[in-house]
């Protein structure tokens, strides 16, 4: 790996440490997680249960259909916490799970002791700027306040995205570490908020534009003609948020996981993840779980390093 590359991987690492992963642990209403095929030690190859926090997306039912079609159900459970998420696969209440990047994975395993692995990955994920009132970024007047995560590692990606679209200019060029206070000029004001309320400051004109992620986005009703500016996301360094499906390391080769992958990459699963996410993803079929593992191992040695 390049210096470069771990210079960006520690920085990337780092806005993690420094959030907070420690929260309220809430099942989701009607989740009985004892039937989970991996709880007692025997699996059943005919049943997968997998946890994760879109479970009502009309994807998962072609998923489940697709499954079927191979001789096995798909039990998909819906939990709104990622904590919630990782500690049921690593307890055995649950097979599977996706909704995570790699990031959130290693920070996870770094600070919780776990064991969780990828095996497969879905796609990546832009976080873009939106703006309901301009088309291009130049646009934008000066003073005009931009809502922004506050959360580290997206308030310091969001950061990043601004300097690159030439609204802000930070210490040094930036890092996944930076915070408001590296900004060094800028032509905006900056509200940082609650990720959940980065569409509403922008909707009831707190604020200009807003820097919104992807799910945000799409529960807001924001569509893709109202993106001024996102990320390239066939940038190398967008490795540690590509999503993936994870379980633990004794379960890496099960080959049910085969399956639920080719499943979610059939065309019409790719199809329907697409529409719901207005065409802003890419998938990353191509990773193979080694090539994930390689990724994470590295983002886990960097954020072990930080300690």
């Amino acid at each position: 790996m390049s210096s470069t590359r771990i210079s960006f991987v520690k920085s990337v690492l780092s806005a993690a440490v420094a959030a907070t992963v420690l929260v309220s642990l809430a099942a989701c209403a009607g989740s009985d997680a004892s039937g989970a095929s991996g709880a007692s030690g025997d699996t059943d190859q005919s049943r997968i249960v997998i946890g994760t926090d879109d479970g009502n997306e009309p994807h998962w039912a072609l998923i489940k259909d697709k499954l079927a079609g191979e001789g096995i159900d798909l039990d998909v459970r819906t939990i709104s916490d990622g904590v919630q998420l990782n500690q049921g696969v690593q307890d055995g209440e649950l097979d599977i799970n996706l909704f995570q990047h790699l990031i959130f994975l290693s920070q996870f395993n770094v600070n919780n002791g776990g064991t969780l692995v990828p095996v497969g990955a879905t796609a990546v994920y832009p976080l873009a700027l939106y703006a309901e009132k301009y088309t291009d970024v130049k646009d934008i007047p000066d003073g005009a306040k931009i809502a922004i995560p506050n959360n580290p590692t997206n308030l310091a990606r969001g950061l990043l995205n601004l300097q690159t679209a030439g609204l802000l200019e930070l210490k040094d060029g930036g890092s996944s570490l930076s915070t408001p206070a590296d900004i060094v000029s800028s032509r905006i004001e900056l509200l940082p908020v609650d990720s959940n309320q980065t569409v509403t400051a922008l909707k009831d004109g707190s604020a200009q534009a807003a820097i919104v992620n992807n799910t945000q986005a799409q529960k807001g009703g924001l569509g893709d003609e109202l993106i001024i500016f996102k990320e390239d996301l066939d940038n190398p360094q967008l490795a540690p948020y590509i999503n993936a499906f994870v379980t633990t390391a004794d379960k890496k080769d099960d080959p049910r996981w085969t399956k639920l992958i080719e499943a979610y990459h059939s065309p019409e699963v790719e199809a329907a993840v697409t529409e719901l996410n207005q065409g802003n993803l890419q998938f990353k079929g191509d990773w193979t779980a080694e090539k994930l593992q390689d990724e994470l191992t590295s983002l886990e040695d960097a954020l072990k390093a930080t300690k």
